[in-house]
């Protein structure tokens, strides 16, 4: 067992005009000792793209997931896909990334772009094998993983990024590769490295993408926990319990709510210093506590959270607000998101008198609901998620 982990992040860009996506990336996990990440590019676009890669990633994930080995699962991609009438051939390309232990990766491609891996924020050039399998040639390669390493994955619609316009022959690969050393800093999220090559891929397009385009970047990190906690108990009696467990654990600490504030305070025998400036006009302002890493509001803040990492995990369009500011919602969203791999949450239930006013939009049941969509999505990103109420 080691510290590691492994961190995905992937978004994807429709051809201009299309509904539905043709490339489709699946992931498998298989606990704590293995990944299988499948990105597919299926042949066209549209409705037919979007079944060919789903079919592909799906039957491909599985069978490996299940130690089938490439031979069979090329075959069986061969065997189930149905023919395109216009080209006469039934397949979709495809990226496998096996992550074993969080310290080695297997790498099989076919007819995508080659996968290039940044170490130290620069490429490292791995060995390929070449195979041949039913009439396709298909690279292999194995590597020894070191902390921060990145793995990136794309379908082929990043090289044609900017034919025709901004660019004549598209973006070649030794261009990505050089514009991803330049963007990258080592404490980006997979997530983040992910989004900033398809935000560049789509400025190329002009913003009319003219095939589907798919990133997906692979991040081996070190575990860090997080600590989070929102209410006061619902017996005032647990106070002292929820207060020593929820201090006690590694990592940073965040604190939720006026009155869970006051108590931590008092728990730590400190203050809350309060302080009145609005960063952003509809999340109320941060305070401090010494011994606390970041005091905030509660219900209100946590469902901008909420907000934000719902669009994390599909378009990230959100990224542009959280990303800088200094407001409560958007400094958990950095801590949540970014940093945290290993998130605590401590929920207290009692009823707040301030939120029983029939006016007000806020009740106990939703505050529970955030908390529990939240979860969710942070469970959704790769997070290992506990939740202890109170």
């Amino acid at each position: 067992m080691n510290n590691l982990c492994t961190d995905i992040g992937y978004n994807s860009l429709n051809k201009f005009g299309e509904q539905l996506c043709g490339d489709m990336v699946e992931v498998v996990d298989q606990g704590d000792s293995a990944q299988i990440i499948v990105l597919a590019d299926g042949l066209g676009s549209g409705v037919k793209a979007n079944i060919l890669s789903t079919l592909t990633s799906k039957i491909i994930s599985t069978m490996m997931a299940n130690s089938m080995s490439i031979e069979d699962c090329v075959a069986t991609i061969a065997d189930t896909l149905p023919v395109c009438e216009v080209r006469g051939i039934a397949y979709s390309t495809f990226t496998i990334i096996r992550v074993t232990n969080n310290t080695e990766a297997e790498i099989i491609q076919f007819d995508n772009p080659h996968v290039f891996l940044l170490r130290d924020g620069k490429n490292f050039v791995f060995p390929e094998t070449v195979m041949e399998i039913g009439g396709k040639t298909i690279y292999r390669s194995k590597v020894k993983l070191r902390e921060h390493d990145a793995f990136v994955m794309m379908s082929d619609g990043a090289i044609h990024a900017g034919v025709g316009k901004i660019l004549n022959y598209g973006w070649q690969r030794d261009s990505i590769i050089s514009f991803m050393e330049m963007m990258y800093q080592n404490d980006f999220t997979a997530k983040t490295l992910a989004t900033i090559l398809l935000d560049e891929c789509n400025r190329l397009y002009g913003y009319e993408p003219g095939d589907d385009t798919t990133v997906c970047v692979v991040k081996i990190r070190s575990r860090v926990p997080m600590n989070l906690m929102i209410g006061p108990p619902a017996n005032p009696a647990d106070v002292p319990k929820m207060m020593s467990l929820f201090f006690s654990k590694e990592g940073k600490h965040i604190v939720c709510g006026g009155t869970t504030s006051c108590l931590a305070a008092e728990f730590l025998g400190k203050t809350v210093e309060s302080d009145l400036t609005y960063v952003d006009p509809d999340i109320p302002p941060i305070a401090k506590i010494s011994g606390v890493d970041l005091v905030t509001e509660g219900v209100i803040t946590i469902n901008r959270v909420l907000s934000y990492a719902q669009s994390y995990l599909s378009d990230n369009e959100k990224y542009k607000e959280w990303s800088y500011k200094k407001d409560g919602a958007s400094l958990i969203s950095r801590l949540l998101f970014e940093e945290a791999t290993d998130i605590n949450f401590y929920v207290g239930r009692a009823v707040n008198p301030a939120h029983q006013n029939p006016n007000l939009p806020i009740n106990f049941s939703i505050k529970m609901r955030l908390v529990d969509e939240l979860t969710e999505c942070l469970k959704k990103m790769g997070k290992r998620i506990k939740v202890s109420y109170f």
